[in-house]
């Protein structure tokens, strides 16, 4: 399904803006071809669609700056857009905004290893500044499964984790400084190389800031020894509920594994078929535990693990006996997305967070839902802290499946949120949770996460239409009751 084609005054407006953008951009650093622009109308949130008014890709942060001033001097909306791979729609076009693609800034800048830190341009993939240390002994910790792909610019903005940050924490525990560009085309740097940079923690606002504050065009990360033994236990539970409470106990017994996750039975199979892991099958839930420092204390936890394991009934246990064999482990799990791909022509990937302890009850009433709304469920999660990825399989060509698939995504989000987690883990709130917010959040709360952008984007031209469920106007927050003063953002074009 193609969008309207846009009127006389859109066009004006489009070639007026592209004919001033190729002049701060110059050669090909300005799309306004409508076939190209189709190449940016989503991101991994590929339900809603909307091609942009023109994609402006610069290379250097002198271009970023010009093109963000003159957009602020002419009441242009930016949408900053990094890998593409947000879940959330988080780069989700707007049809009157420019978006800004940060693909040219892909450089690794600096590798200091006195210091023990990257600095990267946001556009270097999260699994570059692992390759690019490795053979000195160190890596990069948070590594989301799209680690291939996605980058570290965007990473900061969703403040993205992965499978190893039960022990060494999120994007905003391994961060170090970043330099970021504001609506004005103002350079501002927060934090740097030292450990722990004085004054207010702008960079921890900043950190999971889904492009709302600024434009991040330089990223300076803490980079670890890599371990001197790391090994993984696979183990095999004949349902979800044994699984979750084995969770539950090795958290309990002080055990922090470096990662912790869990596959029930339908992405057990998905991911064995495509990447042949040599997972069990006839397991109704599967965890990967890994373990990682000095060889005696690696072999010691293992046999605490496998001990929880077996108390709790688990059928299938196996230790790796390599490096291989433990990345092996991994891969499945890793590729569990793409996996699912394979078995449905569509899926959404949800992302809510609850307490450890409510994991058997929450995974049995999304079971109880699956049934509900007639359509498939896989559960992937990080397991250890409680971040679920419920993969919902739908057809987008099947009348209402589309409905229905977003109405059981918004259903387990609530369920999060009563059971005492919350709507989002590490995917962001983008589009996708924008209008759950409300579920969370009081409307005191909301104005004033709004009186932050604010401080930083007066104008709200920086992405508009992500987070918040209702706009309120700058010079409104100062003054407003809460009570009224609020204008809905229109519906998202959706396929």
């Amino acid at each position: 399904m193609r969008m309207p084609e846009p009127d006389a005054g859109v066009i004006a407006r489009r070639v007026a803006i592209a004919r001033d953008l190729q002049r701060l951009v110059p050669g090909e650093g300005v799309i306004v071809d409508e076939d190209a622009l189709r190449a940016y109308e989503c991101d991994a949130l590929s339900a809603y669609r909307q091609p942009p008014l023109i994609v402006v890709l610069p290379s250097t942060t002198e271009q970023v700056s010009t093109v963000l001033r003159y957009c602020h001097e002419n009441g242009v909306k930016i949408v900053p857009r990094g890998a593409g791979t947000s879940l959330s729609g988080g780069a989700l076009p707007l049809a009157d905004a420019v978006t800004l693609g940060l693909g040219k800034f892909n450089r690794i800048l600096d590798i200091d290893i006195s210091n023990r830190c990257v600095v990267a341009q946001p556009g270097v993939t999260n699994l570059a500044i692992t390759t690019a240390v490795q053979d000195q002994g160190f890596y990069y910790a948070p590594d989301p499964s799209s680690q291939i792909a996605c980058s570290i610019g965007g990473n900061v903005a969703e403040n993205a984790g992965g499978v190893h940050c039960l022990k060494y924490g999120l994007t905003t525990n391994n961060l170090l400084g970043v330099e970021m560009l504001l609506m004005t085309g103002e350079v501002v740097r927060l934090g740097g190389k030292h450990l722990d940079p004085g004054g207010y923690d702008l960079m921890g606002v900043v950190t999971g800031s889904e492009g709302l504050l600024g434009v991040i065009t330089e990223v300076t990360v803490r980079i670890l020894r890599a371990p001197e033994t790391a090994r993984a236990v696979l183990m095999g539970f004949p349902d979800t509920e044994s699984a979750a409470a084995t969770v539950a106990e090795i958290i309990a017994r002080g055990i922090i594994p470096a990662g912790l996750e869990m596959m029930d039975k339908p992405a057990i199979h998905a991911a064995e078929d495509f990447v042949h892991a040599d997972y069990p099958l006839d397991v109704a839930a599967l965890l990967i535990c890994e373990l990682d420092g000095p060889e005696a204390e690696v072999t010691h936890l293992i046999a605490r693990v496998e001990a929880l394991a077996t108390g709790n009934g688990a059928t299938s246990l196996r230790v790796s006996t390599s490096d291989a064999e433990r990345a092996l482990f991994w891969a499945g799990r890793k590729a569990a997305f793409p996996a699912v791909g394979r078995i449905s022509p569509d899926y959404f990937c949800m992302d809510g967070t609850i307490p450890r302890h409510a994991l058997p009850a929450v995974l049995t009433r999304m079971a109880e839902m699956s049934t509900r709304y007639g359509l498939r469920c896989a559960n992937v999660f990080h397991a250890g802290d409680g971040n679920l990825h419920p993969l919902i399989l739908f057809d987008a060509n099947v009348p209402d499946e589309l409905e229905r698939a977003e109405a059981f995504g918004a259903e387990i989000l609530k369920l999060c949120v009563e059971v005492g987690g919350v709507l989002t883990g590490e995917h962001g709130v983008g589009v996708e949770k924008r209008d759950l917010m409300g579920t969370m959040f009081n409307e005191i709360d909301l104005a004033h996460q709004q009186r932050l952008k604010c401080a930083f984007d007066p104008g709200q031209f920086l992405n508009p239409g992500k987070v918040f469920p209702t706009l309120h106007r700058c010079a409104e927050l100062g003054r407003m009751q809460i009570s009224g003063g609020s204008m809905p953002f229109p519906d998202i074009p959706r396929f």
